[in-house]
């Protein structure tokens, strides 16, 4: 079975990483690129690079970000030298980062990630949706900010009024590829405004989408109302969208096939495919252990083939 992922942040990565549990699955995951920034000098793609640690068995699982046990030594000196300090690098990160800025000299992304995730013996492909600059603007209460701004140095407190992308990008040829060829695509139960809207807004990717020809599942990162982790329930109300499964399958009506709601949803299931014309299937979506993870992945294959 080839599978297709589109994600970025938390709950994108730990559904990408259920699907990499299952023998039966070939994944190739589209990972979201606005997040990126440049940090000292160098690339960080915070989506990619907990792929990169979650699928490498390297990842800080009490954060969710980062290197397990990594040590903060080049942060210290960088404080000293004067050097903003408002994202925090561990020693084994910046690593990674420096890494990747020097493969960038002789290859675009998509191979820069593609010889990481070799290196740590990865066997799902990383694909960035794009290895061209897509970086995402937030319009604030407070201004205008790179979304890292937003999101690292101001802890996502100022209210979100607006989304953009800054940039002129198009979707890789192996992306493309990747959903053209799947026999299963699914948008992970990521914020479907900044962490797969971005992904959504190349030019090709949701005409590449509908015309794959394969089922086209999403997972609704709002449960109960709220998000598990991270500003999504948050900025779909400021954007003025409901936050809620209803409000998710809303944003996705006319692309996707079929939606995963939590149990806690359930009672809403009726409306959802009343109003917005997609299937709802009502599963346990949260995933507090590894066998949660693979569970999930396990019972979205399921559900599509039993209709």
């Amino acid at each position: 079975m080839k599978v297709t992922l589109l994600a970025g942040g938390t709950g994108g990565t730990k559904l990408a990483h259920g699907f990499a549990m299952l023998d039966d699955v070939e994944l190739s995951v589209i990972v979201n690129v606005g997040d990126d920034a440049e940090i000292h000098g160098l690339l960080v793609c915070p989506d990619i690079d907990a792929l990169l640690y979650t699928l490498g068995g390297l990842i800080d699982a009490d954060q969710g970000w980062g290197i397990r046990g990594d040590t903060h030594t080049a942060h210290a000196q960088f404080d000293r030298l004067g050097e903003p300090i408002w994202f925090r690098v561990g020693d084994a990160d910046l690593a990674t980062h420096a890494t990747r800025t020097r493969l960038l000299r002789g290859a675009g992304l998509t191979d820069a990630t593609a010889a990481m995730a070799t290196a740590l013996g990865i066997r799902p492909r990383i694909l960035p949706a794009t290895d061209d600059q897509w970086r995402t603007v937030v319009e604030t209460d407070g201004g205008t900010l790179e979304f890292q701004e937003y999101f690292v140095r101001l802890r996502q407190e100022p209210d979100v009024r607006g989304v953009r992308q800054v940039g002129d990008a198009r979707p890789t040829g192996r992306a493309l590829e990747a959903i053209r060829g799947a026999n299963l695509l699914v948008i992970g139960p990521s914020n479907p405004i900044v962490s797969i809207g971005p992904t959504l807004a190349l030019p090709g990717v949701r005409e590449a989408l509908a015309g794959a020809g394969a089922p086209v599942v999403a997972v609704s990162p709002i449960v109960g109302g709220r998000a598990l982790k991270g500003p999504a329930d948050r900025m779909l109300a400021s954007l003025g969208h409901e936050p809620s499964a209803l409000g998710v399958a809303r944003i996705y009506a006319g692309l996707v096939d079929r939606l995963v709601v939590d149990e806690v949803d359930a009672a809403g299931a009726p409306e959802i495919a009343s109003e917005t014309g997609v299937a709802v299937t009502v599963l346990p979506t949260v995933m507090r252990s590894d066998a949660d993870r693979a569970t999930l992945a396990r019972d979205v294959l399921e559900a599509v083939a039993t209709g």
